[in-house]
């Protein structure tokens, strides 16, 4: 990116050790670093927000050349499908039947124990399914 030879490399660490200081050189170099790194953050979150606006901006001219060409396609075919074609389903040719209903399975008599159970216990046993209550026998 930057092109920097190793030898001008070598030249800038010279210099910063005579300018800044050996003993000052790896405060310096963190601080340096910590920075680099708030600019590389800085420019990603920059960089995946511009790749999101081109991706919704790409889905939107998408879903508008979409929506045009259906609608082309329904001009032409508004009866759902050219002449002679079989119906798949997509255009139904009339009105849909009713589903028919299976008629629901009666519930199954509860066993002695469990009778007993809610007739000692009505209270826990309130929000059974069916009409909650216990009979007696």
């Amino acid at each position: 990116m930057f092109d920097i030879a190793p030898l001008e490399l070598l030249l800038v660490v010279i210099v910063a050790v005579i300018v800044i200081g050996p003993k000052d050189l790896p405060l310096a170099l963190r601080t340096a670093g910590r920075w680099i790194g708030k600019v590389r953050k800085v420019s990603g979150h920059f960089r995946a927000g511009l790749d999101a606006m081109i991706r919704e901006a790409e889905m939107e001219e998408m879903e508008k050349k979409w929506r045009e060409q259906n609608e082309k396609i329904m001009r032409e075919h508004p009866e759902g499908g050219p002449p002679g074609t079989e119906q798949t389903g997509a255009y139904p040719a009339g009105p849909l039947p009713a589903p028919e209903l299976a008629p629901e399975p009666k519930p199954e008599p509860a066993s002695a124990e469990a009778r007993a159970i809610t007739v000692d216990n009505p209270d826990e046993y309130s929000q059974m399914p069916g009409n909650g209550t216990a009979k007696s026998e």
